[in-house]
């Protein structure tokens, strides 16, 4: 389902039938979360983070870490993923849930000050 990004890296995943891809990018990275089929009409999915790269050549290379997650646990994982977030949005971000993105928007859009004039 992510044909630009697996054909740029040179391989393309034949583990199962796309059914559904919505991909997520997220600064450097992009996130995809894909519905794959198998031959007996199972259904997963696959969760793939990929990275962008320069080589030392000047090449782009992507580094890939994938997620398969069966349809017997999506319940239990889906339980476990809102319960961390939520531990992390009560204990460890203060109520801040700006993204870095959001930070870096927000300190350009002050005007710039000459010293020299005032």
């Amino acid at each position: 389902m992510y044909s630009e990004d697996s054909e740029a890296a040179g391989s393309v995943d034949r583990s199962g039938e796309d059914v559904y891809s919505k991909p997520i990018k997220a600064g450097k990275r992009t996130y995809f979360f894909d519905v794959k089929a198998t031959k007996g009409n199972d259904y997963y999915l696959t969760i793939t983070e990929s990275k962008r790269r320069v080589e030392k050549d000047g090449r782009f290379a992507y580094d890939k870490h994938k997620i398969f997650l069966y349809k017997e646990d999506f319940e239990k994982f889906t339980e476990g993923l809102q319960e961390v977030i939520s531990y992390i949005r009560e204990n460890c971000l203060n109520g801040d849930t700006t993204t870095r993105e959001n930070r870096k928007d927000e300190s350009g859009s002050f005007s710039d000050v000459n010293f020299e004039e005032l």
